[in-house]
């Protein structure tokens, strides 16, 4: 499985930024800068992924959702932290499973398709 650092890493290079470019428009929740070795530190999983406003900045510098930043950095994003039953809780993670498993059988279905 991908990890939070190679998610970004494969996102920066995608859109053609460097790491210095990328840490010079993020900002700490108390304003300060992110410097470019933090960012570094987090491509290689050197850091444990950073707090909530530095990945959603990363999401629109990246063009990323920041559910996939979220979901990378084994943590719920703010919009869905609240309190729930458990019932919820377990249908929440039944219906997620559901999705990635059907994702997964149509890759691999695509990929022995002798047709395409």
């Amino acid at each position: 499985m991908k990890t939070f650092g190679k998610v970004i890493v494969e996102a920066r290079k995608a859109a053609g930024l460097t790491q210095k470019g990328v840490a010079e428009r993020l900002r700490r929740r108390d304003g300060r800068k992110v410097l470019p070795p933090y960012l570094n530190d987090l491509e290689h999983d050197r850091r444990y992924p950073p707090e909530d406003p530095v990945i959603e900045q990363l999401a629109k510098i990246l063009r990323l959702s920041s559910d996939v930043l979220y979901f990378y950095a084994k943590r719920v994003p703010p919009d869905v932290r609240r309190d729930a039953t458990d019932s919820e809780v377990a249908a929440a993670y039944r219906a997620f499973r559901r999705v990635i498993d059907d994702a997964v059988e149509e890759r691999c279905w695509f990929k022995r398709s002798p047709d395409i």
